[in-house]
């Protein structure tokens, strides 16, 4: 549960010179922004996502931190990352969560990522 506010953002982009449709190979880069907006600083600790692919198979994803990174994000302050996805589809979906430390508490809690889509250009009409 989210006990401070903290706002999460996404922006898809479809790497068309990374994807391949001969090879079911469809590359994503996504860019996320966590934003602090209450008085108290934020360890951003693990990710969880949950990428569907439009034929509807799942892929898990947990770990540590954010590429290789487990921020301190201040009152106030955003941190920014870019990530991938690779899916064999041209469609899919990703969810997830991200774990953070309250640091005036030392309470870990949850931020829900809602989900979002992953579309090739013209994949949907």
């Amino acid at each position: 549960m989210n006990e401070l506010p903290i706002h999460v953002a996404i922006a898809v982009h479809y790497n068309a010179d990374e994807s391949s449709v001969a090879d079911a190979r469809h590359v994503f880069s996504y860019r996320v922004t966590v934003e602090n907006k209450s008085p108290h600083s934020v360890q951003l600790l693990a990710r969880y996502w949950k990428i569907t692919q439009g034929s509807g198979a799942c892929q898990e994803v947990r770990g540590k931190g954010v590429v290789g990174q487990q921020p301190l994000i201040g009152p106030g302050q955003r941190f920014r990352y870019t990530s991938r996805a690779i899916l064999q589809t041209p469609v899919g979906t990703m969810e997830g969560a991200y774990t953070l430390l309250d640091t005036s508490t030392q309470r870990a809690f949850d931020v829900a990522v809602a989900p979002f889509s992953l579309a090739a250009p013209l994949a949907i009409h």
